[in-house]
């Protein structure tokens, strides 16, 4: 079968209600392409977000969100529909790389968390997942997740501060269309409470809309080159373990859900992403990661055609191409941005509570209690260590003091008494989709 065909699901117009739309099938093309624009609303409301959390350009962002869905489509061999969007694992280090070294050093992480992610993938080609689960069990993750939470909280506080009402009714907003919807409505949650936000800001003077009248309708984004580093480049390593746990959860979701076996193509997913977020970072975009949002959708619809993820990714295309567009986005008032981070930011923590539920972490074992208490500490505190000219800070840190401790300790317990196991089982695949994202 080539590449770029799909097989026409029944006559492409119904589906039976124990049946679904597999990834190398289709509907009829005008389904498909309203299934790609509804994947595009699903994705919209958090991709746009990072940009304005980081000074990113958004329309670059989402130029290269959908550059990068349609490399991973190609990678993964049509194979595994999903949408990359913008992560928000990458929230945290890019903040600290912007202020220590200017936006093209915050680009050569990315470069950097790329390379080594797209490693990470074909070591797990030919290797299997097994050396992952060792290393990287649930108490180890989980904490390192809940920490990068932990340590956006000032920067949450400090957009919070420029109009607290303002912050308060977005978050409110978000909050209340969350539960009082179903469907896409509901998982538009953070696009529609920006919306209501804005209204606000812009009833109290807040929203100032002089650059998107300026703005062209159409036009390239602002791309821009990295440099690299090392003490910057540093600050992205734990990016790493994040990715390495959605990417995973991301292929066994879709496995369960089209009772198709996907474990194969885990290391090409793996390297996907990792080529996608290189070539943001190389172009001026911001890291990405698979959707958990579109697998919502997925879900919903029991459609799962990697065609509708091509359509996807090509009005993803054409709206980074409007500069008017990325104006709008980019205008966003301060307040709105504080009330979304505190939810987004403290999603973030928690997704790292549920790694630990689901790998059904024992903390009544100093094992596991220690290296996660240490390790939150030092994130939520942003420690700080430097050697030389490399500076070392919280999310490094608290995820080194997170391996480090929980290793040591774990070897010495079964050096100590082979009979008394440690109490963090291996990683066990729950739905971790989502997690230090959204």
């Amino acid at each position: 079968m080539a590449l770029m065909s799909w097989t026409l699901h029944g006559d492409g117009r119904a589906i039976a209600a124990d049946a679904v739309v597999t990834p190398r099938e289709r509907l009829t093309w005008p389904r498909t392409i309203g299934l790609g624009a509804q994947h595009v609303l699903a994705m919209f409301g958090s991709t746009f977000v990072v940009p304005l959390l980081t000074g990113f350009p958004p329309s670059t962002t989402i130029f290269f969100s959908a550059v990068g869905t349609m490399l991973f489509l190609l990678i993964t061999g049509n194979r595994l529909p999903s949408y990359v969007g913008s992560s928000f694992a990458f929230i945290a280090p890019i903040t600290a790389a912007v202020a220590s070294g200017g936006e093209s050093a915050a680009l050569g992480g990315l470069v950097a968390t790329g390379l080594l992610l797209a490693l990470v993938g074909v070591v797990v080609h030919f290797a299997g997942t097994r050396w992952i689960e060792v290393t990287m069990p649930p108490v180890v993750t989980g904490a390192i997740v809940m920490l990068i939470g932990l340590n956006l909280a000032p920067a949450a506080w400090g957009m919070v501060e420029a109009s607290l009402g303002t912050a308060l009714v977005s978050a409110l907003a978000v909050i209340l269309i969350t539960v009082l919807f179903r469907g896409i409505l509901g998982r538009l949650s953070i696009l529609l409470g920006t919306v209501v936000g804005c209204i606000v800001a812009a009833l109290n003077g807040e929203y100032d809309l002089t650059a998107v009248k300026d703005a062209a309708w159409i036009g390239l984004p602002d791309f821009a080159t990295p440099t690299f580093d090392p003490s910057v480049m540093l600050m992205f390593l734990p990016v790493i373990f994040v990715l390495i746990a959605e990417n995973i959860g991301h292929v066994k979701s879709v496995s369960a859900m089209t009772g198709e076996d996907l474990d194969p193509i885990t290391g090409r997913a793996l390297l996907a992403d990792g080529v996608a977020t290189t070539v943001a970072g190389l172009g001026g975009g911001s890291g990405t990661t698979t959707y958990a949002e579109n697998i919502g959708v997925m879900a919903a619809t029991r459609v799962y055609s990697t065609a509708a993820y091509w359509c996807a990714g090509l009005f993803a295309l054409l709206l980074s191409l409007s500069p008017k567009v990325g104006a709008l986005i980019a205008a966003t008032p301060a307040g709105v941005l504080g009330g979304l981070s505190t939810v987004l930011f403290g999603m973030i923590a928690v997704l790292g509570a549920r790694i630990w539920g689901q790998g059904k972490v024992d903390f009544g074992n100093p094992v596991n209690l220690i290296p996660a208490g240490v390790a939150l500490i030092i994130g939520a505190a942003n420690y700080t260590w430097q050697v030389g000219d490399l500076q070392f800070e919280g999310i490094i840190l608290g995820t080194a003091a997170a391996l480090i401790a929980y290793h040591l300790m774990a070897a010495i317990t079964r050096w100590r008494d082979a009979a008394n196991p440690v109490a963090s089982p291996a990683y066990v695949e729950g739905d971790e989709q989502g997690t230090a994202r959204d």
